[in-house]
């Protein structure tokens, strides 16, 4: 086991840079950013992993939140082939979109429905039921 290690600053003279690639690096602080919580702002992302280990009142009132998604999305052409002869269909958790066609007339529950989706569905004889807000039916 190696008892005594040599410090960089030993084994970098002679160098011209001592490391740090460009020489404009090296002078100041510059291309470090500055000193402790400097650069550490909202849109930090190469020091995000030291801001997250602090307090949530770094970032004021909020804190830092992860984007979340409410519900699944699916569209019209996708429920036809999950269906495969059935009337009714349970989509707690998802919302239901308009791209596509559907020929089957089925009563859907889901959580949420778009009005040009909800149309489709009408007008090939199904029925859709809103789960979440309230017990209502377009």
């Amino acid at each position: 086991m190696k008892t005594k290690k040599r410090k960089k600053s030993t084994r970098f003279r002679g160098t011209h840079t001592h490391g740090r690639g460009g020489k404009k690096k090296a002078r100041g602080s510059g291309h470090r950013g500055g000193f402790g919580m400097a650069g550490t702002g909202k849109r930090a992302d190469q020091r995000k992993s030291f801001i997250t280990n602090l307090d949530k009142e770094y970032f004021g009132k909020e804190g830092l939140k992860p984007k979340k998604r409410r519900y699944i999305i699916i569209n019209v052409r996708d429920i036809e082939k999950l269906v495969k002869g059935k009337k009714e269909i349970d989509l707690t958790g998802y919302k239901i979109l308009a791209e596509g066609e559907i020929k089957d007339a089925i009563t859907i529950t889901a959580d949420s429905v778009s009005e040009s989706a909800a149309k489709k569905i009408k007008n090939a004889g199904g029925n859709v039921i809103i789960k979440k807000n309230s017990e209502k039916s377009l």
